[in-house]
C-alpha cells in the first residue's frame, strides 16, 4: 500500500516534470517517421492478467512481423532513425509513468513483458514473478539494460535468449519479489540513476549482495562483480 502512494506521487510529479520534454518528442514522432506518437503493446501484468503498455514509436508498424518478432537485436533494422537514440536514451519508456498512474505498473518492479517472453522463463520464476506489478525499471531492468548488445547482431540470439538470458533474468525478478519492501524500492530508484547517469556503474552488484551469480556467458557482459556490500549498510545521501 504504501509502495502504490510512492507509486501515484512519484509518476504525477514526473509527469509533470518532464512534460516540456515529452510534448516536443510527441511533436517530432508525428512529423517524421510513420506519424505515430505512441506504441501500444500487450504485456503481462501483476496476476498474469495483460494490459497495454504505453512506448514512444522506435520502430516500424509491422515490426513485429519482421525480424526476430520479441526480441531486439543491436542495429534492429526495424528501429527508425529518431527512435534510435529514444531507446538509447530510455526516452521511449517515460510514457510507461501513465502506466504507473493507472496502477498498471510500479515504479519499481520486474520489467513487463510479452506473453512469449515471459513463456521463456522457468515456470517456478512465472508463478512468482506475476505476484507483483511490473516496474518502469527494476533489477532486471539495471542488469540487463544493454541487452540488445549483449544479443549481437542476431545470428543465433534467439537460441542464447532462451537458453541463457531467459533463465537468469527470470532468477534475478524472482529475488526482487521475494526481497521487495520500500527499502529495497528506494535503492532500486538510486541504483537507476546511477546506471542512467554511468553506463558501465556497477553498484547494483555491490548493494545487492544476495542476487543470483549470472552464468559465465554472462558474466564479463554484465560487468558481474564477485564482491559486494550488505545493503543494510547502506545509506544513499
Amino acid at each position: 500500500m504504501l509502495q502504490r502512494l510512492f507509486d501515484i506521487l512519484f509518476s504525477a510529479l514526473a509527469l509533470a516534470v518532464l512534460s516540456p520534454l515529452l510534448i516536443p518528442i510527441a511533436i517530432v514522432l508525428r512529423l517524421t517517421g510513420e506519424g505515430e506518437i505512441f506504441f501500444l503493446q500487450e504485456r503481462i501484468g501483476r496476476g498474469g492478467k495483460p494490459f497495454k503498455l504505453y512506448k514512444f514509436v522506435t520502430m516500424l508498424k509491422n515490426s513485429p512481423n519482421i525480424g526476430p518478432r520479441t526480441i531486439t537485436v543491436k542495429d534492429d533494422p526495424r528501429i527508425l532513425p529518431v527512435g534510435k537514440f529514444l531507446r538509447k536514451a530510455k526516452i521511449n519508456e517515460l510514457p510507461q509513468l501513465l502506466n504507473v498512474l493507472f496502477g498498471e505498473m510500479s515504479v519499481i518492479g520486474p520489467r513487463p513483458l510479452t506473453q512469449q517472453a515471459f513463456n521463456s522463463y522457468p515456470p517456478e520464476a512465472r508463478e512468482i514473478v506475476k505476484r507483483v506489478r511490473p516496474g518502469l525499471s527494476g533489477i532486471g531492468s539495471i542488469i540487463f539494460r544493454s541487452e540488445e548488445d549483449i544479443l549481437g547482431d542476431g545470428e543465433g540470439s534467439l537460441d542464447f535468449y532462451s537458453r541463457v538470458i531467459a533463465p537468469y533474468k527470470g532468477a534475478v525478478e524472482a529475488w526482487y519479489v521475494q526481497h521487495q519492501g520500500v527499502r529495497i524500492y528506494f535503492l532500486l530508484i538510486f541504483a537507476t540513476l546511477s546506471a542512467v547517469s554511468c553506463s558501465k556503474s556497477a553498484l547494483h552488484w555491490r548493494l545487492f549482495c544476495s542476487l543470483p551469480e549470472p552464468p559465465k556467458e554472462l558474466k564479463k557482459a554484465l560487468n558481474w562483480k564477485g564482491e559486494a556490500l550488505d545493503p543494510r549498510r547502506f545509506h544513499p545521501p
